[in-house]
């Protein structure tokens, strides 16, 4: 493919060097869904680190009403102790792909380097389960999480929500419920590069069709997933779509980055934009020359390192570290 002009240097030598497996979701049948989930989750489940001291435990808790229990997977210190600060996260995958595994290094690299406890979710993924079970699924975690804080070592005034992509779309769905619904109480949310806007009338969203990760026809692809014939309609509520929610007041504060050529751009920008203006305390960073994943791509580029060390000066803000 051809490279975008303002496409970084270090991430263009990087995915040269390692290209990414291919991933036209165009014209792919429903019944080869699962072996695409199957080899990108391999290719996504970077191998943690050999030796580490987290413990690692795979939970069932309560899921929504009438819906299967929910899978979450907690990553805690070797060293038990409470009022620890807490991360509850939701990966990525487009609404159609991942698992909780697929970040499994990186919740590692969060416990070891802040000392929190990590809950991430392994939420229902569409077509199989349209809106809104991802999302209720997620929000009966955090439930969940937020009523075992104590057995989890968890303080509950420091409870933060986060995910990348899909998920960090779910993780911002999930606060507008959290808000909505009187609880849980969430001290901070971590957007990361989030999927926010089933409408896809930003420029960004047309602009790249040829997109190194995450395209155009991907993204209608998940929200056709995700939402079937509603997708574009007004027929979409925010806890699908938060870019369509109207009130973004009393919301916890956010951080929130993306791409500067990636689809999710504008929408990201609009809603990190639209929080400030709502009186939501925000933190907003465009990468410039980087695309859709880019630091999880090629993590030794000098742009991925200043993105992970954001995030994680901004977590220590808001745990008070």
């Amino acid at each position: 493919m051809a490279y975008h002009p303002n496409l970084d240097p270090e991430l263009r030598a990087g995915i040269e060097q390692a290209p990414l497996p291919p991933s036209d979701l165009s014209n792919l049948p429903p019944e080869e869904l699962d072996g695409f989930r199957a080899q990108i989750n391999a290719f996504l489940a970077a191998a943690p680190p050999t030796e580490t001291d987290v413990v690692i435990e795979d939970r069932q808790v309560p899921g929504p009403d009438g819906a299967p229990d929910v899978r979450v997977r907690t990553y805690r210190p070797a060293h038990e102790a409470g009022n620890r600060p807490g991360l509850y996260w939701i990966h990525g995958g487009g609404m159609i792909l991942g698992t909780p595994e697929i970040d499994e290094a990186l919740m590692i690299s969060y416990v070891e380097e802040l000392g929190v406890v990590v809950v991430s979710v392994d939420y229902r993924l569409a077509p199989e389960n349209p809106h809104p079970a991802p999302v209720e699924d997620c929000y009966a975690g955090l439930v969940w999480t937020a009523k075992a804080a104590g057995e989890l070592g968890i303080d509950p005034a420091r409870l933060a929500v986060g995910g990348a992509s899909a998920g960090g779309g779910l993780a911002a769905a999930t606060v507008l419920l959290a808000r909505d619904r009187g609880g849980p109480d969430v001290a901070f949310q971590l957007l990361v590069c989030p999927m926010l806007d089933d409408r896809n009338i930003t420029p960004s969203s047309h602009e790249f069709t040829d997109a190194i990760v995450w395209p155009r026809s991907a993204n209608l692809y998940g929200w056709g997933a995700l939402l079937g014939d509603r997708m574009g309609t007004d027929d979409v509520p925010p806890y699908a779509a938060p870019a369509r929610a109207t009130d973004l007041s009393g919301l916890p504060p956010a951080f929130i980055d993306v791409g500067e050529l990636e689809v999710f751009r504008d929408e990201d920008m609009d809603y990190a934009l639209r929080l400030s203006q709502a009186g939501v305390s925000t933190e907003f960073h465009l990468y410039p020359g980087a695309f859709h994943g880019f630091d999880g791509m090629v993590p030794d580029a000098e742009l991925s390192k200043r993105a992970r060390a954001a995030r994680v000066a901004a977590l220590k803000r808001a745990y008070g570290l």
